[in-house]
């Protein structure tokens, strides 16, 4: 691996890896093996480092479980951010009526470089619920229909570009290869909404639709998962009208600021 240009990049890196990583596994935290595992860096790199974040209030640990937390300081620092970044408590309304609309869990995720990562969710009343995402999960751009619908709306040489240089079959299979990416791209063009036939999951479907900055960028998503039959092919395009609808009126209320 080519070392980092940036002085201090390689550390700041593996910081972010283990922040982020910590993240999805709220509010249960996780252990020092587990962590360094899933991020790639060795044990004693990442406890040294997460007892370092530790002094400076940014991660916490259980004192009865062992398990790493984020910390008080992260939670201080998002709520000084949420004055320019945060849109959830405008996206929170679409999620719950969506959630009642349709009876599924209903999300809203934000577009982080390369990755969506969920920010809100809500379940509905139909009992029986995909739990594929929840809030701090991370998916690369194409996998699962928040992913999807923001991939499909990207200017066309960003799309062709990400679609060159990233493998996602590895991890996620050949369904989420380049071709077969670049079919469902075009599906979701066509409808205008995404649709994730049980790619991630075996039976957990989903559904979503872009949300737009005021320039026009897709930067945010609604979606709804559930089970297969709950996304039967006769059911998609209400879904689908549903979820169209709110991502256009959360749009425009983004415009208005």
């Amino acid at each position: 691996m080519d070392e980092p240009r940036t002085p201090g990049a390689q550390v700041v890196g593996r910081i972010a890896a283990l922040l982020r990583e910590l993240s999805t596994t709220m509010p249960d935290g996780v252990g020092t093996t587990a962590l360094a595992a899933s991020t790639a860096i060795s044990r004693p790199t990442a406890h040294r480092l997460l007892s370092a974040l530790a002094e400076q209030g940014f991660v916490d640990r259980d004192t009865r479980t062992g398990n790493w937390l984020l910390g008080p300081e992260l939670f201080l620092m998002g709520t000084v951010a949420a004055e320019r970044y945060d849109v959830t408590e405008l996206a929170r309304e679409h999620v719950a009526a969506l959630a009642d609309a349709t009876g599924e869990s209903a999300f809203f995720s934000v577009r982080r470089g390369n990755e969506t990562v969920c920010l809100v969710r809500q379940d509905g009343s139909f009992p029986i619920r995909s739990f594929v995402l929840h809030e701090g999960k991370r998916f690369p751009l194409g996998v699962a229909s928040a992913g999807l619908a923001i991939l499909a709306y990207l200017p066309a040489q960003a799309a062709a570009r990400y679609l060159s240089d990233t493998d996602l079959t590895a991890e996620y299979g050949d369904a989420h290869s380049a071709d077969a990416l670049r079919g469902r791209i075009a599906a979701t063009r066509d409808t205008g909404y995404a649709v994730n036939p049980a790619l991630i999951v075996p039976g957990s479907w989903g559904m979503g639709a872009a949300v737009f900055t005021a320039t026009g960028q897709p930067a945010w998503a609604l979606s709804l998962t559930g089970t297969e039959h709950r996304f039967a092919p006769e059911r998609q395009p209400e879904l689908g009208r549903l979820l169209l609808d709110h991502a256009h009126r959360l749009t425009e209320q983004l415009a208005r600021g």
